[in-house]
């Protein structure tokens, strides 16, 4: 983490100039509102055995950067992350102790960004030296233990990330790719697209399956429709009136505004799979219109984590409730693959400089967007 930092050794230096032992970064300080989020000098990360180092140049702006400053993951926490960030309720309900993290304790204070898109300019001892000069994007989710195993840690939620000039990682998580996109363009990817191509996966979405996806002009729910399509599916999209064209320009083959009933305007027994990250109040008519046999994916919870469910829904139409936050195997190399060949194109909401976090995750949190924010860290001789 921050703290325990160190310079570069000198073999595995990145050529600086004399000055440059540090770098910019936003440094998450604790659980709480914006004032947690401190843009300041930190030293560049000591590589570790089997590690690289990456100059950053875009890192996107997800969700769990702002849950995990919040403390959204505790359990003592019932309500959405846009309620937590209003008012009052912020100051109180954000200073969680303890289990406001994925995984373990938050390691505050520590640097977020779960995005990258980086510049392999340092490897470790024994590190394959051909990957130093490539444009990589890092896979966010990471199975510490092994595919057999569903444990997992996730860069800038367990360790420093990549809201920052440069970041540290395992070099097995390190993807090179060769395209024409930007590197803001490239930094919509890992986590959004990574989290809906895994419930896409899990889910085994099929050509000419009717897939139902809520939320769906946000980061994930956006890559959702573009992946389901990609398979051949049938896509009908829950957003806000105002993004409708938006995500029907992206591929959704129906669109459904935010407000009507699910139910009345499909029916029920009428999709075979629910991709929905908003949960909510809306979650009970989710089950209503699965088929029997139906498949039921989610990764998160925007509009609350608590919800009704009505047991019968569930057994007597045999369906499927799958969890997903642990990435399988196939999931990024397939990603890296589709941009490659142009079977996906990126989102690109807005660009913000990295030193404007809270100004980003303001506007944000409103959910007035489609796509993904990205921030830009300075250059490195800046």
């Amino acid at each position: 983490m921050v703290k325990e930092n160190t310079t570069i050794p000198p073999k595995d230096r990145f050529d600086l100039t004399d000055c440059k032992s540090t770098m910019k970064a936003v440094v998450t300080t604790g659980n709480g509102g914006y004032e947690k989020l401190v843009y300041r000098d930190v030293p560049i990360p000591a590589l570790g055995p089997k590690e690289v180092l990456l100059q950053v140049l875009a890192a996107g702006v997800n969700n769990t950067e702002i849950n995990t400053r919040l403390g959204w993951y505790s359990s003592k926490v019932t309500t959405s992350t846009e309620e937590l960030t209003t008012g009052e309720r912020e100051k109180k309900e954000a200073n969680v102790q303890g289990d406001g993290g994925w995984n373990e304790a938050t390691p505050f204070p520590f640097i977020q960004g779960t995005d990258c898109c980086g510049r392999v300019v340092a490897v470790a001892t024994g590190v394959d030296e051909c990957l130093i000069g490539l444009r990589v994007l890092v896979r966010a989710c990471m199975r510490s233990k092994g595919w057999d195993s569903l444990e997992n840690i996730w860069i800038a939620s367990d360790f420093d990330g990549a809201f920052a000039q440069f970041v540290k990682v395992p070099a097995a998580e390190v993807f090179p790719i060769d395209c024409d996109w930007s590197d803001a363009e490239l930094g919509t990817i890992p986590c959004a697209y990574g989290t809906a191509e895994n419930m896409i996966h899990r889910a085994k979405v099929a050509k000419g399956e009717h897939v139902l996806v809520a939320g769906a002009s946000g980061g994930v729910g956006s890559a959702v429709v573009q992946l389901a399509k990609r398979r051949g599916a049938f896509v009908t999209a829950i957003v806000g009136k105002s993004k409708i064209e938006n995500v029907r320009a992206i591929g959704a083959d129906q669109v459904i505004a935010r407000d009507v009933d699910i139910v009345a305007g499909l029916g029920e027994k009428s999709v075979d799979v629910v991709v929905d990250n908003v949960a909510g109040k809306g979650f009970g008519g989710m089950l209503k219109v699965l088929k029997r046999g139906g498949r039921f994916v989610s990764s998160g919870a925007i509009a609350g984590p608590l919800v009704t469910l009505d047991m019968r829904d569930f057994y007597l139409k045999d369906l499927t409730l799958i969890g997903c936050t642990a990435w399988d195997e196939p999931v990024f190399s397939n990603l890296i693959s589709y941009i490659e060949k142009g079977d996906i194109k990126p989102i690109l909401a807005k660009t913000f400089p990295l030193r404007q976090i809270v100004a980003a995750q303001r506007e944000f949190i409103k959910k007035k967007h489609v796509g993904k924010f990205v921030l830009i860290p300075p250059p490195v001789d800046s």
